[in-house]
């Protein structure tokens, strides 16, 4: 402090020592400015403003310490956040591949599957075609046997017509009429 002083005063004395006349006296503005300005830092010291700006000082420089440790903090935290987020965007591009995975398996399952059941249905309806084929033969077959039969009855009605004679029909009708009634007592 008295260092301060010291520099103080010579920087105050060297402009004054190059004036004119006695220095100390108070006619001398010099020396009023002088013995003001010393008078002004004995009040800054008195009421102990050096450490009172010191001190406020030193509380902002703690608030910016403690600023940049939050700043760190979040940083830190940040960095965290973002290494958990591309995990996550991993782990999600992981999934979605194996999902795509699943879905192309699935389809590919999917249509042999529904190959199957094609060949299936194919076979099914070749069965019920060849069933039908095979169900119109018949009726083809019984129907070129019924008219078979109903011509060749039909011829054999006329051959008996034409070659039988009354007395033949009569005995005819006899012996039908005898054989129901033995077959119905």
């Amino acid at each position: 402090m008295s260092r301060f002083l010291t520099l103080i005063t010579v920087f105050a004395a060297s402009p004054a020592l190059a004036a004119t006349g006695p220095f100390f006296s108070l006619r001398n503005t010099d020396f009023v400015v002088l013995l003001a300005f010393l008078l002004f830092v004995g009040v800054l010291f008195y009421f102990k403003v050096p450490s009172l700006i010191g001190g406020l000082l030193d509380k902002r420089a703690a608030t910016i310490r403690a600023e940049l440790d939050e700043a760190r903090k979040l940083r830190e935290e940040a960095q965290e956040l973002r290494a958990s987020f591309e995990r996550k965007k991993a782990e999600v591009k992981d999934q979605a591949e194996r999902i795509v995975a699943k879905a192309k398996a699935d389809a590919e399952l999917a249509a042999k599957q529904a190959q199957a059941d094609l060949e299936a249905t194919i076979a099914r309806r070749l069965r019920a075609a060849e069933d039908q084929i095979a169900s119109a033969e018949a009726g083809a077959v019984k129907a070129v046997r019924d008219r078979a039969i109903a011509v060749s009855i039909a011829a054999s009605r006329e051959l008996i017509a034409s070659n039988m004679t009354a007395e033949d029909a009569n005995k005819m009708i006899e012996n039908s009429i005898a054989t129901v009634d033995q077959r119905l007592h």
